[in-house]
């Protein structure tokens, strides 16, 4: 018996073919790298049974002054605040119509509803909640009529349907009896209008001219063209969001079951931004900044100007000389893409810069550094802070950027790259996962319209990791005393889950494999041939009977095609495996996958009681 040891080298190497990564991994899903060796990623659990409506684009955890903690979550239809386990409907309110306004006409035998309101400026899918309405005479109740709808269809600028329902959310269908209006109070609360979850090629940004539609119009780069993105952070113990190219909400703690407010119609308010791409809290210092907005005064985005309120209000955006209020405007590009708060500074790229914005006091408050121009950032939600570094991913590259930026060579880049659908590049999250020195990407592979993947770096092993998985959005444990969480919904239901929580999903097995690259002996001269493995892993789950799979794959030539040649099962007391293992050939590798459930492992070395077999 001749055995080898395998030291196979730490993270995923996809540049080149198999054979050309000889002495590395080549392939893997659900693994990360410690101490230079792989292991079982965590896994995720619900953390709440309650689900959300819309897909959740930002999520935010943070604490009030006394010590309650609160979740906000941002999604394309509504937005939520998440206190204990309940979920508060907190998504702004557009328009209230006057008593009366808005009409309903019922048919018999049908359980569409009508709506006539002038103007009503809502688009399909909006929300809108009615009040005050009497019965229509037969089964469409006042109880039927006064409660929130989603619009199903818009007929026109002054009509659309909606489906009636009971209060418990079964279908409700009117009869010969209802023939009234809902008479002469009836009052329709418009919440703002939802926003695209998938991106439409030809909307967005750049697609019309500046300026052009207002709120809710379907058209050009407006609102309802665009997709929906939020951004959300906590002022003080307060929820500030934005919508992007919508205006500016403020969300009170003090009265946690009131919806957020545009800042615009708060007491006080003076100048606040009407349209707005990003929103930034600057912590040390109390601002609020406005990433791309109108100018002060005008009503048309520019999408390079800078705009932040007062220092400790973020009610009062006039400049005076009495206050820290201000702006500026970026020179380098045509648009701001993204932001994210860094150590004492906010990044910021445009379409062709990375720009960093300082806090600096009286008389400019800030000031805005070019850092580095020919870089940008994939989408919005591109880059994301960890250990006094920002990492981000731009259109072919991702990078690091702490006082310099510099990109990181990345050992799946063409994976990702060469793989990637680019009408959806806005939907790309990037993530930290501190507790394990993590940080990475969710992005949508070619045949996706969703982030379905995630690559992984670990900034301290400099190892690449990749993996199926969808997600939404993430917040990282940094922020709270709990797991990192992340969102993701199907079929418009949406979930928060706990993640690094056991080692499954949400119940279900988690399927974990990691691969070797091909090797061979003698540089494929001779034909290897296996008869035993030895294994060497380590079993950290909560199963009583944890087992792993071990295959030896094999090929004849770097062109061939690969098979599996043989397959064992390893538990905690095995010693010898494969002893009957008859694999030959000129390449090998060996893959080792669990599908069962609540099974944690790490691997050591691969030993392998190989020979050299002789020539073909």
């Amino acid at each position: 018996m001749t055995l080898k040891r395998f030291n196979f080298q730490s993270g995923i190497h996809k540049e080149g073919t198999a054979y050309s990564n000889e002495g590395r991994f080549f392939d893997a899903g659900f693994i990360r790298f410690r101490a230079g060796r792989p292991e079982k990623m965590g896994g995720w659990v619900k953390k709440y049974q309650n689900s959300f409506v819309g897909v959740c684009r930002k999520i935010k955890q943070w604490a009030a002054n006394n010590g309650l903690r609160y979740i906000g979550l941002g999604t394309t239809k509504k937005t939520y605040i998440i206190s204990g386990n309940s979920f508060i409907d907190v998504t702004p309110i557009r328009l209230t119509s006057g008593a009366g306004d808005p009409t309903f006409s019922a048919s018999n035998g049908s359980s569409v509803l009508t709506v006539t309101e002038t103007g009503h400026g809502a688009v399909l899918g909006d929300f809108v909640t009615f009040s005050s309405a009497a019965s229509l005479g037969g089964l469409i109740t006042a109880a039927v009529l006064n409660q929130e709808y989603e619009i199903t269809s818009i007929t026109d600028a002054n009509t659309f349907t909606i489906t009636a329902k009971d209060t418990d959310g079964n279908t409700v269908t009117a009869n010969a009896s209802d023939t009234g209006n809902g008479g002469s109070s009836t009052v329709a609360t418009y919440q703002i209008n939802i926003g695209l979850d998938v991106a439409v090629p030809g909307g967005g940004w750049s697609s019309g001219p500046w300026g052009d539609g207002t709120w809710g119009t379907a058209a050009g780069d407006t609102v309802a063209n665009t997709l929906r993105l939020w951004s959300l952070d906590n002022f003080g113990e307060d929820l500030v969001l934005n919508a992007r190219l919508g205006a500016i909400f403020l969300w009170d703690a003090t009265s946690p079951s009131n919806r957020a407010k545009e800042l615009s119609t708060i007491a006080g308010a003076s100048n606040p931004p009407s349209e707005v791409l990003q929103i930034v809290v600057s912590t040390q210092d109390r601002h609020v900044l406005a990433i791309g907005c109108n100018p002060i005064f005008e009503s048309n985005l520019d999408p390079m100007q800078i705009r932040w309120c007062t220092q400790e209000n973020v009610l009062d955006w006039t400049p005076k000389t009495t206050n820290t209020a201000g702006d500026l405007k970026l020179s380098v590009g045509s648009t701001i893409i993204g932001a994210v708060r860094g150590r004492q500074e906010i990044a910021i790229w445009t379409d062709n810069a990375l720009y960093s914005v300082q806090f600096v006091g009286a008389p400019f408050v800030f000031k805005a550094n070019l850092i580095t121009d020919g870089v940008s950032l994939i989408g919005p939600n591109a880059a994301v802070t960890a250990n006094n570094v920002i990492f981000f991913m731009d259109r072919g590259n991702f990078y690091a950027y702490a006082g310099a930026a510099k990109v990181l060579p990345c050992t799946v880049r063409a994976y990702v790259f060469d793989d990637f659908a680019e009408a959806q590049a806005e939907q790309v999250v990037a993530f930290a996962n501190t507790a394990f020195n993590e940080v990475g990407w969710f992005y949508p592979s070619a045949s996706s319209t969703v982030c379905d993947r995630m690559v992984v770096y670990n900034y301290e092993e400099n190892a690449w990791s990749i993996s199926d998985l969808a997600r939404d959005a993430w917040d990282d444990a940094a922020a709270s005393a709990d797991t990192p969480i992340a969102v993701k919904t199907t079929s418009d239901v949406g979930y928060v889950f706990s993640h690094e929580t056991g080692f499954d999903d949400d119940g279900q097995a988690l399927t974990a494999f990691i691969e070797t690259a091909d090797f061979d002996i003698s540089d494929g001269d001779h034909f290897a041939f296996v008869r035993r493995l030895l294994p060497d892993c380590l079993f950290v789950g909560e199963s009583d009977s944890p087992v792993l799979d071990y295959s030896i794959k094999v090929r004849d030539n770097a062109g061939g095609t690969l098979s599996t040649a043989s397959t064992t099962s390893v538990t905690p007391t095995s010693e010898f495996a494969m002893s009957n293992v008859r694999a030959r050939a000129r390449q090998v590798r060996v893959r080792v996958e669990s599908t069962d459930i609540q099974n944690g492992w790490r691997l050591g070395d691969v030993r392998l009681d190989v020979r050299q077999d002789g020539r073909r």
